[in-house]
């Protein structure tokens, strides 16, 4: 029995029937698997990667439009918001896309004075203290800043700090988890505290703006303040030989205007393709996902590290669940949403930023995010959850 209503209910123009049809469970399953793995193994893929997606999310939604799961209305409603979710915040014009516009503008107009400041505040403080001191307050403040604001921030102090690369990326992925769990304990954070808290709106559970603070609150704020811990002891083993200064100094800077307004194209791409490809692999959602007892599907949620977990959210949260099963599977869509870059908008941020590619990245984020994952379901195991 499904533990949700029908996702259709929430996808305008989608109408999914209720056995599998083969055809769409075929090219689906394979463009999963494409996004899953062929950034990974291709080297080409990888340098392309908004576009690969943004190709794959119209292969997606072309095969539910041809096979009629998907309506000519719903087609075009699609297309509009694929264009709008990466320009607009709850309705109002300032989205990712304009966020990572502006700041990158601003850092590369202003980047001596910021730098500067940043690395003196580091050389003040060391840099573990550095580390820990802005991991955990932008983790607890994306979800009142929002998470795109959080990232952009994070992505250019990460970009300013003169350490090598491989740390610089093992920080950057630390972090991103940290603020992920963050953005999730108000509908402000992100979209799938908003949809969440907009699904449980009614009896039994009328959800308003703190619910998820209180419910979920309790897991998600240790998560990030260990987190924060352990970004900051990872970088204790990044010590310069040299005073910030001369590092800057010898740090070419190579933004430009061109490279700031392309990044937030590449962006606007990104997360138009996330749009596509979330409504793509709804019929998927509905015919298995939400059909897994909750114990199995907190671990089948990994799979929102490529599926939009808005969408999942959409799918899986209800009213009809117990309070326990919707902890589970929220704490188990933000974990997993940090494991690959497109899980998660600030992956999405500082892998364009700071050009992580999808491999650097998995081979923090994978074993990072299956730790966390492990650790919460024996906690959630321990109070009798699972």
């Amino acid at each position: 029995m499904p533990i949700s209503a029908p996702v259709a209910a929430v996808v305008a123009g989608l109408h999914v029937p209720e056995e599998p049809v083969t055809s769409v469970v075929a090219v689906l399953g394979a463009i999963l698997g494409a996004v899953l793995f062929l950034p990974m193994l291709s080297k080409r893929i990888e340098e392309n990667l908004e576009p690969f997606f943004l190709a794959m999310g119209i292969v997606g939604v072309v095969t539910l439009y041809a096979t009629g799961l998907l309506s000519p209305e719903g087609l075009r409603e699609l297309a509009l918001k694929a264009l709008e979710t990466p320009l607009f915040i709850h309705g109002v014009p300032i989205g990712i896309t304009q966020v990572v516009l502006i700041a990158g503008y601003i850092f590369y107009r202003y980047h001596e004075r910021i730098t500067g400041g940043i690395r003196g505040l580091m050389e003040r403080l060391g840099l573990p203290a550095f580390i820990f001191v802005i991991v955990l307050i932008l983790g607890m403040t994306s979800s009142i800043i929002s998470v795109i604001v959080a990232a952009v921030i994070f992505a250019e102090v990460m970009a300013s700090l003169p350490v090598p690369r491989a740390k610089k990326i093992e920080l950057t992925v630390i972090a991103a988890f940290a603020l992920g769990m963050g953005a999730a304990l108000t509908p402000v954070g992100e979209p799938l505290a908003t949809i969440a808290v907009a699904k449980l709106r009614g009896p039994p559970y009328h959800a308003g703006p703190l619910f998820l603070l209180k419910h979920i609150g309790p897991y998600i704020v240790p998560g990030v303040i260990a987190l924060s811990v352990l970004a900051a002891l990872r970088a204790r083993g990044a010590r310069l030989e040299k005073p910030a200064a001369e590092a800057a100094a010898e740090e070419e800077y190579t933004e430009t205007t061109r490279t700031v307004v392309m990044r937030a194209v590449r962006v606007f791409i990104f997360v138009a393709a996330l749009e596509l490809l979330g409504t793509s692999f709804t019929p998927l959602v509905e015919w298995y996902f939400v059909k897994i007892p909750p114990h199995v599907l907190y671990w089948v949620n990994m799979i929102s590290a490529v599926v939009d977990n808005a969408t999942l959210t959409a799918a899986e949260i209800g009213p009809h669940m117990t309070l326990a099963q919707i902890k589970s599977a929220l704490i188990s869509l933000v974990i997993s949403g940090g494991m690959l870059i497109p899980g998660n908008i600030p992956n999405i941020v500082a892998a364009g930023r700071l050009r992580i590619t999808s491999k650097e990245w998995a081979r923090i984020g994978v074993p990072l995010g299956i730790a966390l994952l492990l650790i919460y379901y024996l906690v959630l195991m321990a109070q009798g959850i699972h």
